[in-house]
């Protein structure tokens, strides 16, 4: 089974936190306020969250590659 690829643009993350807030078992944030990716879960943990996360970041900083 194929997972999904995410990255954080950290340059233009702002630190609004939706992303922490909507899809807690995938995102965090570091100690500065910005969202960091929890340890191992590069690949979204299968987390039905994972695209409402990344819609609701108010800058498009979060990115889900699709897997092929």
């Amino acid at each position: 089974m194929s997972t999904a690829r995410i990255s954080i643009d950290t340059g233009v993350c702002i630190g609004a936190g939706q992303c922490a807030l909507t899809a807690p078992g995938v995102f965090t944030q570091d100690d500065d306020g910005f969202g960091a990716l929890l340890p191992g879960r590069e690949d979204g943990a299968g987390s039905p969250l994972l695209r409402e996360a990344a819609r609701a970041c108010p800058v498009s900083a979060i990115t889900v590659e699709e897997p092929r």
